[in-house]
């Protein structure tokens, strides 16, 4: 069987945590920062873990994590 291919773009967005959870940065927090409310961009600086439900997505796009 081939090799997996590697989804370039997610690789570059989402890391694998050791303990197998998927970390990616939060959206919105490029421009036209003005229209946004402090606690929203003061929340989108923190990390997101993808829910289990997305798991398999991204296990797809990341088959050697």
């Amino acid at each position: 069987m081939p090799k997996l291919k590697t989804k370039k773009g997610a690789a570059k967005r989402i890391k694998m945590t050791k303990s197998g959870k998927a970390k990616m940065k939060r959206s919105h927090l490029r421009h036209i920062l003005t229209a946004k409310t402090t606690k929203s961009k003061r929340q989108s600086r923190t990390a997101l873990y993808v829910s289990d439900a997305n798991m398999g997505a991204v296990v797809q796009m990341l088959p050697y994590g």
